[in-house]
């Protein structure tokens, strides 16, 4: 497992509803975690992990055993208030910063991986990381939430990822849109139908 770059497609693809929890999900969200750690994140979608699932991970420590490890399955996020502006960055654009204007609280509804339901309302930057990562399971990207002079500042980064993202699949280290198409398939079946 690993964490995969924009423009992978599976960034792009609109995650399914679990439906399914077995022993090797729980074994993916432990390893969620551990390359979110490794990669110095505060938060993780599972299609960043080319999984297509409506999951994601957050520990505001950032680090292995501090802070506080919460896992969001099949999340609703409902009843925005305020407004807030900040930085925000993404582990599937290293390095590429924006400011982005987000809800400065949310009401979420989810369960976590042990099947318990999540019903609360979040404020301030766990409110902004939630959403962050509830936008991946979406398929949008906190690039596509910057203005146009932000847009402009970062457009050089955003460049180098895309052609990475070419010499890759050149090179055959990232397969087709059509192998994609198959794995993304094959977990659906898995977990979502």
């Amino acid at each position: 497992m690993e964490i995969i770059n924009f423009p992978h497609p599976t960034l792009r693809h609109t995650s399914m509803p679990i439906i399914r929890v077995d022993a090797e999900l729980r074994k993916t969200v432990g390893e969620m975690f551990d390359l979110m750690y490794a990669a110095k994140g505060i938060g993780l979608a599972a299609n960043q992990v080319n999984l297509p699932l409506q999951l994601f991970v957050i520990n505001l420590a950032a680090e292995k055993g501090k802070g506080e490890e919460m896992v969001f399955i099949n999340p609703v996020l409902s009843a925005p208030k305020g407004s807030a502006e900040a930085n925000e960055g993404c582990l599937s654009l290293a390095g590429v910063e924006a400011m982005v204007s987000r809800p400065d609280q949310i009401h979420v509804s989810a369960y976590d991986i042990e099947g318990n339901t999540i019903d609360r309302i979040y404020k301030g930057f766990l409110a902004r990381v939630i959403q962050h990562e509830y936008d991946h399971i979406k398929g949008v990207m906190f690039i596509d939430r910057i203005s146009e002079s932000e847009k402009r500042l970062v457009d050089g980064e955003i460049e180098a990822f895309e052609l990475e993202f070419e010499a890759a699949r050149q090179s055959g280290t990232i397969g087709s849109d059509a192998d994609i198409a198959l794995h993304i398939k094959a977990i659906e079946d898995r977990y979502c139908r």
